[in-house]
Parts: structure tokens; C-alpha cells; sequence
């Protein structure tokens, strides 16, 4: 609850891995929605995502259903779908590149986050 200045107490505040946890698993619903809506990029996501056990729980038999799904838009939806969630068919191999899909990924988990009217504090504030 918050006090008369706006903070949050610190006995209402989650662990930030409780916090992240919840955003992947909205990420994952969401994506699956859109995946289910006919999209497939979201396809694709949503088997990489089946394929990890990012979000979901690890299910590698619904990742390959949802790569045949998506493979019949996208032709590169085989050579993805078993790389990391976020991972896309123009993303190339490199390690370099690895720390930009990180970067997206952290972002649009924050951006999930926030709006979904969840506080995230500053670092050091667990």
C-alpha cells in the first residue's frame, strides 16, 4: 500500500523474481492470444517459448505443433523455432548479437510490467 508520500511499503513489495516471473508469464499468455488470433510471428514465438520453457512450462511436442503452424506463413519458422524466445529468422548466429535480443527481451518485459500496473523498483531495492 502506498504511504501519503506515494512509496511503496516494504512489506507489499514482491521479490524481483516473483515480479519477472509474472511478467514472462503474461508475455507468454498474450503471445499466445495473438498466436491463436492467426499471427505468425507470434506463432513462431510461442513455440520458441513451448520449446525453452519460457513462460510455460516446457512442452517441446506443442512447440513443433505451433512450428507447423507457423511454418505455413513463414518459411524460416523451422530454422528459429528452437532457438531462444525472441530469437528471429534475420538475427544472426553471433554472440554479439546476443546481447541486443537480450536488451529487446528485458525491455519488452518491462514494458509489460509497467503496463500492467506493476511497480518495479530501482536496483538494490530488493
Amino acid at each position: 500500500m502506498e504511504d501519503p508520500n506515494g512509496s511503496v511499503s516494504h512489506s507489499e513489495r514482491k521479490p524481483l523474481s516473483e515480479v519477472v516471473g509474472d511478467c514472462v508469464q503474461r508475455w507468454f499468455q498474450d503471445t499466445f492470444k495473438q498466436a491463436r488470433a492467426g499471427d505468425p510471428a507470434m506463432m513462431v514465438l510461442v513455440a520458441q517459448m513451448f520449446h525453452s520453457g519460457y513462460g510455460v512450462p516446457k512442452n517441446e511436442q506443442k512447440g513443433r505443433v505451433w512450428l507447423e503452424k507457423a511454418s505455413r506463413f513463414r518459411s524460416s519458422a523451422w530454422r528459429v523455432g528452437t532457438k531462444r524466445p525472441g530469437y528471429n529468422a534475420s538475427d544472426s548466429d553471433s554472440e554479439e548479437d546476443g546481447d541486443v535480443v537480450t536488451f529487446i527481451l528485458c525491455n519488452a518485459i518491462r514494458v509489460i510490467c509497467n503496463g500492467g500496473g506493476l511497480a518495479i523498483g530501482s536496483a538494490g531495492s530488493e
